[in-house]
Order: structure tokens, then C-alpha cells, then sequence
């Protein structure tokens, strides 16, 4: 079993920043991939960028060059620099740990007032 906890999330004006972390414990396995999703008021959730042990990364369209996704596999944790926040960035996001199933955290909100 693996246990997700995201934190960071919270209200910014449009342009600001945050930085959301996901912190894993439980039976972490070398191999693995971490990725965050987000899911919009009456959206489906989609993927926003995830990235393996080895550190490659992957981002949505509507992210790159804005998000940057970064993990320290040594503690076993995962984040989110966001940065050029825009309203329609506004969601809840979810931290996801796939190895021999996907784990979910319990997400956090992020608000951006235009």
C-alpha cells in the first residue's frame, strides 16, 4: 500500500505562483512514476505532468513552460512549481503513484482569481 498527501494548494491573484508537494510513504518500488493530474468544476480530471524515478518528465500542452515538475526520490516526494498561474488553472489537483497499481492522494484545491 502506498499513501499519498498533497499540500500547497490555496487562492492567487492570476501571474502568481504556487508550489504544490506530494509526499509518498508506505511500499515504495524503484521503477516507479509520479505524476499529477487536475480536475476542473464539471471537467474530467486530466494529466498535468508526471515523471519517472530516472527523472524524465512529461507536461500537458496547457502547462509547459509554465509548470515545472520535480521529485526527490530519497524522501519519497514529488512537486509542483507553478508558475504564470491563469484563472482557467484552477482546479483541484491530485498527486499519482503508478507501480503495480495507481494510488491517489486526496487532492488540493488551487484557486486563481482572475
Amino acid at each position: 500500500q502506498v499513501q499519498l498527501v498533497e499540500s500547497g494548494g490555496g487562492l492567487v491573484q492570476a501571474g502568481g505562483s504556487l508550489r504544490l508537494s506530494c509526499a509518498a510513504s508506505g511500499t515504495i518500488f524503484i521503477g516507479d512514476v509520479m505524476a499529477w493530474y487536475r480536475q476542473g468544476p464539471g471537467k474530467q480530471r486530466d494529466l498535468v505532468a508526471s515523471i519517472t524515478r530516472g527523472g524524465r518528465t512529461n507536461y500537458a500542452e496547457f502547462v509547459k513552460g509554465r509548470f515545472t515538475i520535480s521529485r526527490d526520490s530519497a524522501k519519497n516526494m514529488m512537486y509542483l512549481q507553478m508558475d504564470s498561474l491563469k484563472p482557467e488553472d484552477t482546479a483541484v489537483y491530485y498527486c499519482k503513484y503508478t507501480s503495480l497499481r495507481d494510488y491517489w492522494g486526496q487532492g488540493t484545491q488551487v484557486t486563481v482569481s482572475s
